[in-house]
């Protein structure tokens, strides 16, 4: 792609206000997760100009410099990787919302992380919605286990849930699995424990963020359609 990153994120922003106004939402109810895995610094200094807020990084040590380098830029940090128990230090030092949580040990030790500088941490439970074996996230019947788990946490609060799903060349394969998730995330709300509020579904991204939308996405995760291709 030849458009700088303001006109590209402006393209975007523009195609998330149509999904959303086509299915009777509106625009504000959908965040946009400007995902800059492997974009330098100056990449999202330019995002950011052009109105990017929430950016989001797959990998520890990159957003551990990316942040350094683009401080003190108002911007809202989310982790989308597979995160790591001995990372979980750093994570929270960072990150507003973490994405990809699927297990208790991994709650236990960003609890334990979060309290040591008195902070709540954000998170989501990361579903393996479709089953595959390559990727994170616990099958959808154990997600309310591991919410209740989790919600026993202090400085945990769970926010919502989270997929990566299969791909498709035609997003509208995908709209059963965005439609299990927030089924399910309607399933534990009802019975959701204190402190729980389940108001976010972080799921689509440049290939199918608009079928995502129309299945209830409130977050949604685009790298490729905003930065380029990348290398």
């Amino acid at each position: 792609m030849s458009e700088p990153i303001a006109l590209r994120l402006e393209a975007v922003a523009g195609r998330i206000r149509a999904a959303a106004a086509a299915c009777g939402r509106h625009a504000d109810s959908v965040r946009l997760v400007a995902v800059a895995k492997t974009f330098p610094p100056e990449a999202v200094r330019m995002a950011a100009a052009a109105g990017a807020q929430d950016i989001g990084e797959n990998y520890i040590q990159e957003a551990r410099d990316k942040y350094a380098a683009l401080q003190p830029l108002p911007l809202r940090w989310h982790f989308i990787g597979r995160l790591q128990t001995n990372k979980a230090r750093t994570a929270v030092r960072i990150f507003e919302l973490i994405h990809t949580v699927d297990s208790v040990k991994l709650g236990r030790e960003l609890d334990r992380c979060a309290g040591r500088i008195a902070k709540l941490q954000k998170v989501l439970v990361q579903v393996n919605v479709a089953g595959e074996a390559a990727k994170s996230g616990v099958a959808p019947e154990q997600a309310p286990a591991l919410v209740r788990e989790l919600s026993r946490f202090e400085h945990i609060a769970v926010k919502g849930l989270m997929t990566l799903p299969p791909f498709f060349d035609d997003p509208q394969r995908v709209r059963p699995i965005f439609a299990a998730l927030r089924q399910l995330s309607e399933r534990i709300r009802e019975a959701a424990p204190a402190g729980v509020e389940m108001q976010e579904l972080s799921m689509g991204m440049t290939g199918d963020f608009e079928a995502a939308i129309a299945e209830g996405a409130t977050l949604v995760r685009i790298g490729t359609a905003i930065f380029g291709e990348r290398a």
